[in-house]
């Protein structure tokens, strides 16, 4: 049941982070490209790179706090489903430009973002 409750609890963090991460993007970058989305999942990819940098070989962590964060926190925080549906309504749009944006930028840099975030968990943590 402990587990059932990390991933919970993680999730419930993640999800209203994303929502607020959302709104905040919106209201300061504008509602035409998916800026939120972006932002949640590349800085999802950075977290979870540090994160398994860290848990990796560097840290002992327990194994229901990878749950809370993992599965839970990250799960719910970045937006995958909804990276795939604003993809769509780009497309549905006719919005090249901007669709070519978010396919680049989230796969991009997601990618760049797990790399960085290992690498700086490889900087600050020296293998045990």
């Amino acid at each position: 049941m402990y587990t059932f409750f990390s991933v919970s609890a993680g999730a419930v963090l993640g999800a209203n982070l994303r929502f607020w991460i959302g709104l905040w993007a919106t209201q300061r970058l504008g509602g035409t490209f998916p800026y939120g989305t972006l932002i949640v999942n590349v800085v999802g990819c950075f977290l979870a790179g540090l994160f398994y940098g860290f848990a990796g070989q560097r840290v002992a962590v327990a194994p229901e706090l990878k749950l809370f964060f993992v599965v839970g926190f990250l799960g719910a925080f970045t937006t995958f489903s909804t990276f795939g549906y604003d993809s769509l309504a780009l497309l549905r749009n006719q919005s090249w430009t901007l669709l070519a944006f978010n396919l680049a930028g989230n796969n991009l840099l997601g990618l760049l973002a797990v790399w960085g975030g290992l690498t700086l968990a490889r900087f600050f943590i020296p293998l045990r």
